[in-house]
């Protein structure tokens, strides 16, 4: 329960601190001299004359030292007070006499000019209040002083009071609670009216750190810095930037009254960087940042003037492949980056740190040209070819480049992790590409097939395929060689089905491209014109070209 809660009760304050002292016997209570009459160790007990009818009895143990001696011998004299009777003999303490003489002494030497503060534990309770108990004495704290209910438990609470009347005759002093809080509550409430009123930044001392945010006290009262309003990058972890009793500027933005709770701010007690950036900084520009925080998806730097800009995990090496950050850089480790990206609306900051790194392509294209030839590593393979490691660049050896088989891909050819041969005939700087060939290493079969056969040469295949240009047939070694529609003559093309044997001439070899064109229109003519040429050898020089066609037609 909240002091604020409790319901203040208009009680007689005589009646409550006469209820305090209030024994079971008139004249109980009563600080007097004794003199021990008797001592009996198997009871355990001393008989002491106190001036009355009947002696009195206090128990042994209120008589010894702590190493279990008695303090006293039969006639020695001592304070007691009588708390009470056992049939016709009054009871005595020795302990209470102790404490009664200790506050006297205190009432004794207690300055009504000065202020003075009680700080101990509540030992007991009555209906009027509670009984607080500080360096051996006791003092009374009435419930409507405290702040506390008497429905709580609060024995063994630790309070504070204010010493608020002495009552010389009886021997008591009276402390407040209630004012000290009331006192509290005003000093805090100055506080906080001077903090929202003035809106200026004021110094204060780092007192508790937590996940949340840190405590923060400002002029003997603690506010709370939200991790939100502490930088203008955005949340922080506050650990990482403040540690318990560095001083730092705070504004006041808020005060619950009822929880009592100080809002304060860090960060709008000091410039905004994102109202100036374009003072700050430029694209293109070379900065000098800190790594904050590492995550797999990239890098937070601090560029200092409480600015934080995101590096991510593609603008940190030129290697395609980085599999994490933390393979490159380390917390807290210094770096130049370039600024890539400021966009002012959303208060976003996008640096590179492979921008101020030697392009790998460009440092390839010195060493190596169009041409030559290369050894590397399959570090993988896809659908369309396989990617081969030479150094520190990939180059694309495509499906089309890896085999003359063109059946074949890449990934029927290789594993991940072979060593190939192959041979760069591409190198584009500005899209950062290399191309690779396998089969520009090894014999074209049209470059075999050209060593045997040669334009003119009479070849025939089956069908393998048709299109609407024309149609493949296979030659040996399962060449394949295009005959144009205007070339099938006299044969239909909508006749041919696959399969077929097609007899032809070649009419085009290009080894380079694995090219071959085949004419069965041609074949009809050279045919032809062999026939003539063995008619010629065949004959007599004197025949005349009519002849020759006249023979031929009877054929």
């Amino acid at each position: 329960m909240k002091f604020e809660d409790i319901e203040i009760e208009e009680v007689d304050f005589e009646a409550m601190l006469e209820e305090s002292f209030k024994k079971e016997d008139r004249s109980s209570g009563d600080l007097t001299e004794g003199t021990i009459v008797k001592i009996n160790e198997e009871d355990n007990q001393a008989i002491v004359d106190i001036g009355r009818k009947n002696e009195a009895v206090i128990n042994l143990e209120q008589l010894r030292d702590e190493d279990g001696e008695l303090l006293f011998k039969e006639g020695d004299t001592l304070p007691v007070v009588i708390t009470g009777n056992r049939g016709e003999r009054p009871m005595v303490s020795y302990d209470l006499a102790k404490k009664r003489q200790a506050m006297n002494e205190f009432i004794e030497e207690y300055d009504e000019e000065q202020e003075y503060i009680v700080e101990g534990t509540i030992s007991k309770k009555n209906k009027g209040g509670f009984v607080v108990e500080a360096d051996g004495l006791e003092f009374f704290l009435p419930r409507t002083l405290s702040y506390l209910s008497a429905k709580n438990d609060v024995l063994g609470k630790k309070v504070k009071g204010i010493i608020v009347k002495v009552d010389k005759d009886k021997g008591s002093v009276v402390i407040s609670r209630k004012e000290l809080i009331e006192r509290e509550k005003a000093r805090v409430n100055e506080i906080v009216e001077n903090l929202l009123e003035s809106k200026e930044p004021v110094i204060g001392t780092v007192k508790k750190i937590t996940s949340y945010g840190m405590f923060v006290d400002v002029g003997g009262m603690d506010g709370l810095v939200h991790y939100s309003q502490i930088s203008h990058k955005g949340p922080v972890n506050p650990s990482k930037y403040f540690q318990e009793g560095d001083e730092v500027n705070v504004i006041a933005l808020d005060y619950d009254k009822k929880k009592r709770h100080l809002s304060l701010s860090i960060k709008e007690a000091t410039p905004n960087p994102w109202e100036n950036i374009d003072q700050i900084l430029e694209v293109g520009d070379t900065v000098t940042a800190t790594v904050s925080n590492i995550e797999p998806y990239g890098v937070f730097v601090d560029l200092g003037e409480d600015l934080e800009a995101f590096l991510h995990v593609s603008e940190i090496s030129w290697d395609k492949n980085v599999k994490h950050p933390k393979d490159y850089l380390e917390i807290n480790s210094e770096i130049n980056v370039e600024v890539i990206e400021i966009d002012k609306d959303k208060r976003r900051l996008r640096v590179s740190l492979k921008n101020l790194l030697a392009k790998p392509m460009e440092e390839f294209a010195k060493k190596y040209q169009v041409g030559d030839i290369v050894t590397g590593k399959v570090s993988s393979l896809t659908d369309f070819g396989a990617f081969v490691r030479i150094e520190n660049i990939e180059g694309l050896l495509h499906n089309q480049e890896s085999s003359w088989d063109k059946s074949k891909r890449a990934r029927d050819l290789f594993n991940v992790g072979d060593e190939v041969e192959v041979k760069i005939i591409k190198i584009d700087i500005d899209n950062g590409k290399i191309s690779l060939s396998r089969k520009a290493l090894e014999k074209s079969p049209v470059e075999a097939f050209a060593e045997n056969h040669k334009v003119g040469s009479i070849v025939s295949g089956k069908v393998k395929d048709k299109k609407d240009f024309g149609v493949f047939i296979a030659l040996d070694n399962q060449i394949d060689a295009l005959i144009r529609t205007e070339d099938l003559q006299p044969l239909k093309f909508d006749e041919i089905e696959a399969g077929q044997e097609i007899k032809g001439v070649i009419t085009h070899i290009d080894p380079r491209n694995d090219r071959i064109r085949v004419s069965v229109r041609r074949l009809e003519r050279q045919e032809e014109r062999e026939a003539l040429n063995q008619l010629n050898q065949e004959q007599d020089s004197s025949m005349t070209l009519g002849d020759v066609l006249k023979e031929q037609l009877k054929k």
